[in-house]
C-alpha cells in the first residue's frame, strides 16, 4: 500500500470529492483525519472507511478558523506522532452565471477568501509541523479556470489561479526541508458536481446557480476536452494517493495536470 502508516487529514472531507479522496488514502494505508464544519456527513465517511477495515478519524474544524485548525493537527501529532499529508478540499461558495458587471462585491470575493485563506490556514499550520519533521506532502485541488479563463465565472478564476500561486510559492520555501508542496488541477468531475451544484461552503443553497444544470454542464466540459470526457472521482483520487506516496518523492512545486485535455499545459 502506498500510504501504510501515513497520518493524513482532509478539510471537506464530509463532501463528494474529500469523502473519495479520504477513502482512497485509508485503503491505500493511511490513517485518515476528517476535518470539515459540519460533524454529520464526518462522521458518517468515518463510519464507511472503519466498517472497510481502515482507520478514519472525523473532527469538526472550520479552515477558516487558524487556532481551530492548529489546535485540530497539534491533537492529531500528539496521538500520532507526525503530519504525513494535508489535502484541503473545502468548497468555496463560488457563484457562476453571473456576469463581473452585474455580480455584487461579496459574492465575488466570497470564494477569493475563502480559498486563499483557507488554504492558508491549513497549509501553514500543516508546513510548520512538516518542516520541523523534516518531512510531509501537502496538496491543493483547483479546475482549469486557474488557467483557462471563461465568462460567468465569478471570482473562481481569481480564487484558483492564488492557489496555484501559492501552492509553488510555498513549495519554493519549505522544500529544503524536505516538505513537498503539490497541486492538482482537475477537469469537473460529473459525480461531484451532481451530489455538490447548490450547496456552498455555509451549507446553503447558492441562489445564483439555482438555474443552471449540472448535468448539462458536464456535458459541455467533456466536449471541450481532449478526450472528449471528464475525470472519474477514481482517476482523480489515484492522481491524489500518487502524489502523496513517496513514489512522487521528486515532484513538488508543480500542477499536475488531469483536465482530459481541455488545459493542454
Amino acid at each position: 500500500m502506498l500510504l501504510a502508516n501515513k497520518t493524513a487529514v482532509v478539510y471537506g472531507a464530509g463532501g463528494a470529492i474529500g469523502r473519495a479522496v479520504a477513502r482512497a488514502f485509508a485503503e491505500d494505508g493511511a490513517t485518515v483525519h476528517l476535518a470539515g464544519r459540519t460533524a454529520a456527513p464526518l462522521e458518517a465517511v468515518a463510519a464507511e472507511i472503519n466498517a472497510a477495515g481502515g482507520d478514519a478519524h472525523a473532527g469538526v474544524v472550520d479552515a477558516m478558523d487558524e487556532r481551530a485548525v492548529q489546535d485540530h493537527l497539534d491533537a492529531i501529532a500528539a496521538d500520532a506522532g507526525q503530519i504525513d499529508v494535508s489535502f484541503n478540499l473545502i468548497s468555496h461558495g463560488d457563484v457562476h452565471g453571473v456576469p463581473l458587471l452585474d455580480i455584487s462585491a461579496e459574492d465575488f470575493s466570497r470564494p477569493i477568501d475563502i480559498a486563499t485563506v483557507g488554504n492558508f490556514h491549513t497549509m501553514r499550520a500543516a508546513a510548520r509541523r512538516m518542516v520541523k519533521q523534516r518531512s510531509g506532502v501537502i496538496l491543493t485541488l483547483t479546475s482549469p479556470p486557474a488557467k483557462l479563463v471563461g465568462p460567468l465565472m465569478g471570482g473562481t478564476a481569481v480564487a484558483e489561479a492564488a492557489v496555484e500561486t501559492f501552492t509553488r510559492c510555498l513549495a519554493a520555501e519549505i522544500g529544503l526541508h524536505g516538505v513537498r508542496v503539490l497541486g492538482l488541477r482537475s477537469e469537473g468531475i460529473p459525480g461531484a458536481w451532481a451530489e455538490d451544484w447548490h450547496t456552498n461552503v455555509f451549507d446553503t443553497p447558492v441562489e445564483a446557480t439555482e438555474g443552471l444544470d449540472p448535468e448539462g454542464h458536464a456535458n459541455v466540459l467533456a466536449e471541450r476536452t481532449m478526450l472528449q470526457r471528464t475525470p472519474t472521482l477514481a482517476e482523480m483520487t489515484a492522481v491524489a494517493v500518487f502524489l502523496a506516496s513517496d513514489r512522487a518523492a521528486a515532484m513538488t512545486g508543480t500542477i499536475t495536470n488531469m483536465t482530459c485535455g481541455s488545459v493542454p499545459d
